[in-house]
């Protein structure tokens, strides 16, 4: 049983807690790993592969947004060892042009953490890039979110009291 004491403590840290991490720019990755539209499949997936990441922002020589290749792009893209080895494309051979996604849903920096995670969640989507001012900032990520979830369990846990 959590008694009264305890519970206001809890919400006010989670209220204190809560003003500082209101938006997306606290938990957002923002040393990004981008790609550009004239490399090559193979490149993104060594990328990927290398860095541990699902999600590759596309962009220009201005740093803005064209497009996004995800691990399902790549995966889908990646031709098959088991087509007719003369008809078959190496990754080399395909451009991310063709294959990114250029629908790209954004959110702007000064987004509420909630506003994104609905987002994300509505439309079955595993990222959003970040945009400030039209450039490509940041990209939160569903795995963002888990982060922040299990920190709030944690805090949770630490402040329900030690059974007898």
């Amino acid at each position: 049983m959590v008694h009264f004491d305890q519970t206001a403590r809890l919400l006010s840290s989670l209220k204190q807690r809560k003003k500082a991490m209101m938006n997306i720019d606290s938990i957002m990755t923002t040393d990004l790993i981008t790609i550009s539209p004239t490399e090559n499949l193979d490149t993104a997936r060594t990328l990927m592969h290398k860095n541990h990441i699902h999600h590759l922002p596309v962009i220009d020589d201005e740093r803005k947004l064209v497009g996004l290749v995800t691990l399902s792009n790549v995966l889908a893209a990646t031709d098959s060892i088991l087509r007719d080895p003369d008809k078959r494309m190496h990754a080399k051979e395909i451009n991310i042009k063709d294959v990114m996604v250029t629908d790209v849903a954004t959110v702007d920096e000064r987004a509420s953490m909630r506003q994104a995670a609905l987002f994300l969640e509505k439309h079955h989507i595993g990222c959003l890039p970040v945009l400030t001012d039209g450039k490509l900032h940041g990209i939160i990520t569903d795995t963002d979110f888990v982060s922040v979830a299990i920190n709030l369990l944690e805090q949770i846990e630490d402040t329900e009291p030690v059974e007898d």
